[in-house]
């Protein structure tokens, strides 16, 4: 496969309706860690918890340095390439987000094709819904957030709207995917490995 290819990705997070979702064009030369990174971007997760890739039978992440990988064996992200995995047939695999709230997504191959001259990647090419807030209590908790932040201003329910909003920070608007805030982070990414700088250590 030639390192001018990219892979065209839909990303799908399970069990939530209506659907939210993003479709990305990555690198084929992409190592599953740098996915990750994308995956957080284009969702709008925060990167604060641990993760994993399901594809197949095989289990990639960030193994425990003492050993203690939960009861399986988690490969290191960092080693495997996108293109090994599209080398092996598979139209789909899995992507665990936050191993408390259980945030599952689907990543779906929808296709591969040269890279325009140019162009950087990864990309942005649609989405909707923006992604729940992080530490919401998984699908019931932000199911519970968006009756709460829905509630009228005044009267019955406003107390519990101001709450929520206190606890999120400021305004949620769940159609809202923050589009531009996406297409610089990943613009970040793309530059990184374009000049092949390191990524900044976080404090």
């Amino acid at each position: 496969m030639s390192a001018d290819e990219i892979a065209l990705l839909r990303i799908e997070l399970s069990d939530i309706e209506p659907l939210i979702w993003r479709r990305v064009a990555v690198r084929a030369s992409t190592n599953l860690q740098t996915l990750h990174r994308i995956i957080q971007a284009a969702m709008g997760w925060l990167d604060y918890h641990l993760w994993e890739f399901t594809i197949g039978e095989v289990t990639y992440g960030l193994p425990d340095p003492d050993g203690d990988d939960w009861g399986h064996e988690v490969r290191p992200a960092s080693k495997t390439r996108l293109a090994k995995i599209l080398q092996t047939g598979i139209d789909s695999f899995d992507y665990v987000y936050d191993m408390g709230d259980d945030w599952q997504h689907r990543i779906i191959i929808e296709g591969v094709q040269a890279a325009e001259p140019g162009k950087l990647y990864p990309a942005l090419l649609g989405g909707e819904r923006r992604c729940p807030p992080e530490d919401c209590g998984s699908v019931p908790g932000y199911y519970d957030f968006l009756d709460a932040i829905t509630a009228p201003t005044k009267g019955k329910g406003s107390r519990k709207k101001k709450q929520a909003l206190d606890w999120y920070g400021g305004h949620y608007d769940p159609d809202d995917i923050d589009e531009e805030q996406i297409r610089i982070t990943l613009n970040r990414i793309a530059n990184t490995h374009r000049t092949g700088k390191p990524r900044p250590v976080k404090s």
